[in-house]
């Protein structure tokens, strides 16, 4: 594994390590936004693995998905819950006003 590969895994990992310790403090809106960063960082692996390139600087785990045409591979499953994470990331930055 290259150096840009282990450090999107390296990252994802600690994501998900920061998703965890935030499902046990309750939390929240924030595990939504580290779930989504975790899987937006394994994305960005997959792609500096696959096309031997620096991932475009996006967030969008459907885009980051299809330019490596890991979307192919999903299930049907899996692209719906990229498609639920998918907003999350924008609702953890801008919450809506109550």
């Amino acid at each position: 594994m290259n150096d840009k590969v282990t450090y999107w895994v390296e990252m994802s990992d600690y994501n998900l390590e920061t998703a965890s310790a935030m499902l046990a403090t309750g939390r929240y809106l924030y595990v939504g936004f580290m779930c989504h960063q975790t899987i937006e960082k394994i994305l960005k692996a997959y792609w500096s693995d696959c096309l031997e390139e620096v991932p475009l600087k996006i967030h969008s785990l459907s885009r980051l998905a299809e330019k490596t045409s890991l979307d192919q591979e999903l299930s049907e499953e899996q692209l719906d819950f990229i498609d639920r994470l998918e907003p999350l990331n924008i609702e953890a930055r801008y919450p809506s006003y109550k």
